[in-house]
């Protein structure tokens, strides 16, 4: 086990490039601010360095908020934080206190989006939890397809595709006219917008801005897309995200 001297005085920290990637990046975005004791606590159980895009995310970054909130980026958010984002430490279930043999052995809940999507970074056995891609790639949780998709990226590629315009392509088939004043209107980040018909159904396929939207609790969306998956697709998706009491 590192200590947090060893994982934060690293050369070459990741911030500085990190910062101007977050300064130059061509998607409305917003910073959310950092709960410094929960980006170190974050860290040491992480076992990253700073060094890595991701341990210097957690370290300094309570999260981000991409294309007026569709996508939420999970750091170390203060608690109270007026987005109500939650961190990644709360979406992720780290034990309170540091616990030196836990590990997010499924993989590591990066981002949800607002139609209850998920990017996750896989664990060292994807295959083991029905997951796509090799150890350390970030993978995607799709709820129009309800089921796990490679993107075949670390993720450091991951996070320079998230601020260079990456996800308008991405988003292109379940995005309707209006969608960004109905993301912009929720009231919190804890929030999704469930879509009626079903973003999987052929009605949803054929006519997506006929489908009627409403915001619902994360936790209610994700449920949703759970039990949709293990009754249409035979597959539970697994862990995708702690969401009780992640305010």
């Amino acid at each position: 086990m590192r200590g947090l001297d060893e994982l934060t005085g690293v050369p070459e920290p990741a911030w500085p490039e990190l910062v101007s990637k977050v300064s130059s990046a061509t998607v409305p975005l917003e910073i959310v601010p950092v709960d410094p004791a929960l980006g170190r606590a974050t860290l040491l159980q992480l076992q990253v360095t700073a060094r890595s895009y991701l341990g210097a995310f957690a370290l300094h970054c309570g999260g981000l908020l991409l294309d007026d909130g569709w996508l939420r980026v999970f750091g170390s958010a203060t608690p109270r934080n007026p987005h109500g984002l939650p961190s990644l430490a709360r979406v992720n279930g780290f034990p309170e206190p540091f616990d030196p043999d836990w590990r997010p052995e499924a993989g590591l809940v990066l981002a949800w989006d607002v139609i209850g999507g998920v990017f996750a970074l896989n664990g060292p056995e994807p295959a083991a939890f029905g997951r796509p891609g090799r150890p350390g790639e970030v993978v995607y949780f799709a709820p129009d397809t309800l089921g796990w998709v490679a993107l075949d990226v670390p993720h450091s590629a991951w996070f320079d595709w998230l601020l260079t315009g990456g996800p308008a392509a991405f988003y292109r088939d379940v995005r309707w006219p209006d969608w960004r004043a109905e993301t912009r209107a929720l009231d919190t980040a804890a929030e999704g917008l469930s879509v009626i018909p079903p973003l999987w159904s052929r009605e949803a396929r054929a006519d997506l801005p006929g489908t009627s939207r409403r915001p619902v609790p994360m936790v209610e969306l994700l449920e949703v897309h759970q039990e949709y998956a293990r009754q249409l697709t035979g597959a539970d998706p697994g862990f995708l995200g702690e969401t009780a009491g992640s305010a």
